[in-house]
């Protein structure tokens, strides 16, 4: 292939790369968005052992998945205008912008690895927490907050590893909640689908940020070479 092809294709995937991680930046902020003020993470906050610990940990989500958007945007924006324009400047910034991105989701999937179970332990400890204040306590606010995350992730009490229930646990279960599913599967059931979620956004961000650095590096060279002309 010739030097001027090469250049030809390097510019036409490099502006389907930036369209495809726009829309990768908008995916993480809606993500990190609803694991912010989701109703699943927001009605666990307030019943949650240790609150300062959850609510740092859940702020520090919700902080670095829309840095990671707003580089990513940055990154794509940037990208295809150094790619329309031709200006080695911005091509510089936009791969700058990638190996921001690359290096922070790299620390991110290690945190994944190296703690899976951090959120869904606090949330199910949450949970214990709510239940048996519940059963335990003849106060209304007690019932109030446990029937709120019953309603919330739609299941209703937990398992006794005996298979008996206590009259108090029994009476948080009536009619059509009865019905419902088992509260510790269903919050790690949606915890997982979330986790999921979480992670294959994270393996898209290092495919397309390895991927758009290796085509911005590309098209830089070609630029300071002289070897890329817009009118081509």
């Amino acid at each position: 292939m010739e030097p001027c092809s090469r250049v030809r294709v390097a510019r036409c995937q490099m502006l389907a790369t930036s369209l495809f991680v726009l829309l990768l930046g908008s995916a993480m902020a809606a993500t990190a968005t609803l694991s912010y003020f989701g109703p699943h993470f927001a009605v666990i906050s307030p019943v949650s052992a240790d609150r300062t610990t959850y609510e740092a940990l859940q702020y520090w989500a919700f902080s670095a998945g829309i840095a990671l958007a707003a580089l990513l945007t940055l990154g794509a924006v940037l990208s295809a205008a150094a790619t329309v324009r031709g200006a080695g400047g911005l091509m510089a910034a936009a791969f700058l912008s990638f190996a921001l991105v690359f290096c922070a989701l790299v620390q991110v999937a290690f945190w994944r690895v190296h703690s899976p179970t951090q959120v869904e332990d606090a949330v199910l400890d949450a949970y214990d927490q709510a239940y048996e204040r519940a059963v335990r306590s003849a106060s209304q606010s007690g019932r109030q907050e446990l029937v709120a995350i019953q309603d919330t992730f739609r299941c209703c009490g937990k398992s006794s590893p005996l298979g008996l229930l206590g009259d108090s646990e029994a009476d948080l279960c009536q009619g059509e909640e009865a019905a419902r599913q088992d509260c510790l599967q269903g919050i790690q059931s949606f915890l997982r689908v979330h986790g999921n979620i979480v992670s294959t956004l994270i393996g898209l961000g290092l495919a397309f940020t390895v991927y758009a650095m290796l085509l911005s590096s590309f098209i830089w060279f070609t630029i300071r070479s002289g070897r890329y002309s817009v009118s081509q």
